[in-house]
């Protein structure tokens, strides 16, 4: 309102006109109103006076006009005032306009001449979009300041490492150049020898500080880098840590501090420590730093590998001319030996003859002793090895440059130490004696070998002059005789067996039948032995099969079983009947032997349990509809709540977890009910538990949640006889119940042992149960507490979660564990507003996902309402 007057007098002032033409115009006024004055006074025949115009304003007409004459003026005023007016905002505007031009214009000229600090700007776009790209370009220039510092240091360094050959000569370059180029006041370069880092150079203040030092790797600061091989950039040094000193500014600790190590491909060559006075070192100091770590490294292992080159090099040089001094040696010993060689020459020849015979008479005595069947040891009177033939090692499967002795105690077994041992001292205390003796041993393959070994005490003889051992290699005699033994054996148990067994040759005839299968057939196994199968008086289905198997087996040369229906002397018989095959020493199919065994009684037992099995399974599915149909699902659920589900996943056919509903007037219980046990045992109990509790709503007026579960525990007692006097029954049930008042917004909750989830706005709550079943024998002397209530007041769209413990004990993930109450409170918050749809197929997913392959452990329940 104050605006628009404002506004109304700058339109009526008479600054439009100038003072002369205001002065004009209030005449021309006065003129104009002496005119329709003098007009009246004439239509009313008057005079022109001053009592005449005052009478003829006692008409309101005459007061009208005069107003219009009035407004005239005014309304010119008015509308010189508005064009006016209208005409300086617009001046004003443009004005403004053109000074954030020129702000704009003189914004632009500074950021095109480079003048970044200091820059600000009006509200409008243009100036702060002007601003804007002035402190990217600012951002880029610094950047590009920084990367440009980064890459003049880099080349400073590689011009140092090019320019030297020698480690100790670059190490003093690189670490002046590097506390030049970074503003460091010292800074010292250790290099990697002999596993510990040795001081290599050391500068501080431009000069060279002559400082000698070894660092075990992992001690102190410096260790500790060399260890982990990541740079430390350190603020804070510690108070025992070097001081500088210097004349001007005395004993000073430097406040920051960056040790890199020199790395070439992740192998540690050195460590460079450097100091500064500043606080804080800049960002690109330590980029730097970085980058020169490997570029450094790389080069001081490059001169490490050359000098050793080089080293190598001038080894080999002298090595040459130390030869080429003793060639000249050996040439006049050469001329010398060639005398002596004329001389041997002759003598050789004469001896020539007589080493011939000698070897040949020495090859056939060896010969003789390296391929005998047998070896021979003889051992003085200290068990100490004098001589052993050569055949030794043929025997026991040893090469000729393996060191082995026939005896020896390592590849002796200990049983079989223990028999030589006894062999020997019997010996050695009977002169002349002899004695055998039969062990085991080790060949070189791991096998184990049977040897026989007599000996004789000759120790008495000047010939030997100790106890003489004659071994020999029995392994395929005891094998004969241990097959021997089986077969005796089998043959011992196939007679007694009361299984038929027949054995038949590749060519289709019986060469051993047992007793039971002339009991089966008929006749005796004199009768049967030598016949060919399509011989045989038996039931048809017996010939074939024995005849595919033959054929399969020559084939395949794998044995099989197969279950077959023969007709014997006292009936029909199923029989399971295994054909096996028998090879010979060299692996080829010898013959076949079939083992049957009678599985009539067997499968007359397999068909019973069947029809047992079938029956029960049937009254199992007959009481699994009874309990679906009375027990409420997630399509009843959602008459009442459309945005919920009801996961239900029993472990068996019936289910001792329930999900139970009932509604009273406004009033609606739900709960998740978990019984004891699974299975039928648990159906049971689920449908005591249902019956009560809507007997138990329906007989009250107004029940809360906690005083159900109070009324349930008792109810649950006096059905099964809990409370009776020697009772020792613990069956009971847990739940999670909620009451819902529609009408007050109102959620109760009380739970036994099992929680509720409550998610409110993202936010998720837990109301724990009380810790109490339901049911379960009273303990004495011990005053049980009531069931607590929790009250709740809920929003339009809170989502409540009640489940069993089916779900969060169920095992499984890679690792085996329980999927645990902790993953369902991440499932529900880890996506927030998700709906009960969402829920409903996030927690199938994650159930399924997490069980894989593992058996169910319990029955499963989870129920989500949004309200």
């Amino acid at each position: 309102m104050t605006k628009l007057k404002k506004r109304l007098k700058q339109m009526l002032s008479h600054n439009a006109i100038s003072e002369r033409e205001w002065y004009f115009l209030v005449i021309a006024l006065i003129m104009l109103l002496f005119l329709v004055w003098s007009g009246f006074l004439s239509f009313t025949n008057s005079y022109f006076s001053f009592e005449n115009i005052v009478a003829i304003h006692r008409s309101i007409l005459v007061w009208f006009i005069d107003l219009l004459v009035v407004s005239i003026p005014l309304i010119v005023l008015y509308v010189i005032n508005f064009s006016k007016v209208k005409n300086q905002k617009l001046s004003e505007e443009v004005e403004e306009l053109s000074q954030r031009i020129d702000l704009s214009i003189k914004l632009a000229e500074k950021i095109s001449n480079g003048e970044l600090d200091g820059i600000r700007h009006d509200d409008n776009r243009l100036s702060k979009t002007l601003v804007d790209l002035g402190e990217n370009l600012k951002r880029n220039k610094e950047q590009e300041e920084v990367y440009n510092w980064i890459a003049r240091g880099k080349e400073k360094i590689s011009d140092i490492l090019r320019s030297h050959n020698k480690v100790d000569e670059l190490t003093d370059e690189v670490i002046r150049g590097i506390i030049d180029y970074c503003g460091g006041v010292q800074g010292t370069l250790y290099l990697l020898e002999q596993g510990k880092l040795e001081n290599s150079a050391t500068y501080a203040y431009n000069r060279k500080r002559y400082e000698r030092q070894t660092i075990s790797i992992g001690k102190g600061l410096i260790g500790e880098v060399a260890f982990e091989k990541q740079m430390i950039y350190r603020t804070e040094i510690p108070d025992d840590y070097f001081h500088i000193t210097s004349g001007l500014l005395g004993d000073k600790k430097p406040r920051s501090l960056i040790i890199v190590p020199l790395l070439q491909e992740e192998e540690l060559q050195g460590v460079v420590e450097v100091a500064f006075f500043a606080n804080n070192l800049p960002k690109h100091v330590l980029e730097l730093a970085e980058e020169l770590s490997g570029i450094i490294g790389r080069t001081i292992y490059n001169l490490k590998i050359n000098q050793k080159t080089a080293n190598l090099l001038e080894e080999s040089q002298q090595m040459t001319e130390t030869l080429q001094r003793n060639e000249k040696q050996l040439q006049e010993n050469a001329a010398e030996m060639l005398e002596a060689k004329e001389e041997l020459e002759k003598s050789n020849q004469m001896l020539e003859g007589q080493i011939q015979e000698v070897e040949h008479a020495q090859k056939r005595l060896e010969a003789l002793l390296t391929n005998a069947s047998e070896f021979i040891s003889i051992y003085n009177e200290e068990q100490q090895l004098l001589f052993e033939s050569p055949s030794v090692k043929q025997i026991l499967g040893y090469s000729q440059e393996d060191e082995i002795t026939g005896m020896d105690p390592e590849l002796l077994t200990p049983r079989g130490y223990k028999t030589i041992n006894n062999l020997f001292q019997y010996l050695l205390e009977t002169p002349g004696g002899e004695q055998s003796a039969q062990y085991t041993y080790l060949r070189k393959d791991g096998r184990k070998l049977f040897l026989e070994t007599k000996g004789k005490n000759l120790l008495h003889d000047p010939a030997i002059k100790g106890i003489i051992f004659n071994t020999q290699d029995i392994t395929e005699r005891k094998r004969a005789e241990k097959e021997e033994r089986m077969k005796s054996r089998m043959q011992s148990l196939s007679e007694n067996s009361p299984d038929m067994i027949i054995r038949i040759n590749t060519g289709g005839k019986l060469v051993y039948v047992n007793p039971k299968v002339s009991e089966f057939i008929g006749k005796s196994a004199v009768d049967l032995t030598k016949q060919r199968i399509n011989d045989l008086d038996v039931d048809g289905r017996f010939i074939d099969y024995m005849k595919d198997s033959l054929k399969e087996i020559r084939s395949s040369l794998k044995q099989s079983i197969n279950e077959v229906e023969i007709e014997g002397v006292d009936g029909t018989h199923i029989m399971e009947i295994k054909a096996i095959p028998e090879f010979n020493e060299e692996r080829d199919l010898e013959s076949i032997l079939f083992v049957a065994h009678d599985m009539t009684d067997f499968k007359k037992i397999e068909q019973e349990i069947k029809e047992k099995n079938k029956k029960i399974s049937d009254s199992i599915n007959y009481a699994q509809r009874i309990q679906t149909a009375i027990l409420p699902d997630t399509d009843l659920l959602q008459q009442f709540f459309p945005r919920s589900f009801i996961f239900y996943r029993p472990k068996d056919v019936v289910s001792g977890d329930f999900p139970w509903m009932f509604k009273k007037d406004n009033h609606f219980y739900v709960a998740a009910v978990d019984c004891t046990g699974h299975g039928v045992p648990g159906a049971l109990l689920s449908f005591i538990g249902y019956f009560l509790m809507n007997n138990i709503v329906n007989a009250s007026d107004d029940v809360t949640a906690a005083e159900l579960l109070d009324m349930l525990h008792l109810d649950v007692r006096r059905t099964l006889r809990q409370d009776q006097e020697g009772a020792n029954g613990r069956d009971g049930m847990d739940l999670a119940l909620v009451k819902i008042d529609l009408e007050s917004d109102e959620l109760q909750f009380s739970g036994a042992h099992n929680p509720l989830y409550l998610l409110s706005e993202g936010e998720l709550q837990e109301y724990k149960g009380t810790r109490k079943g339901i049911g379960g024998k009273p303990l004495l002397k011990k005053v049980e507490k009531d069931f607590e209530n929790h009250v709740i007041k809920y929003k339009k769209g809170d989502q409540f979660f009640i489940f069993s413990d089916g779900l969060p004990d169920q095992v499984g993930g890679p690792k085996g564990r329980k999927f645990q109450s902790k993953r369902i409170r991440e499932t529900l918050t880890e996506v927030p507003n998700q709906t009960m749809a969402h829920f409903e197929r996030q927690f199938a997913e994650a159930f399924y996902d997490w069980m894989g392959e593992m058996k169910q452990v319990d029955d499963v329940l989870l129920i989500g309402i949004e309200l």
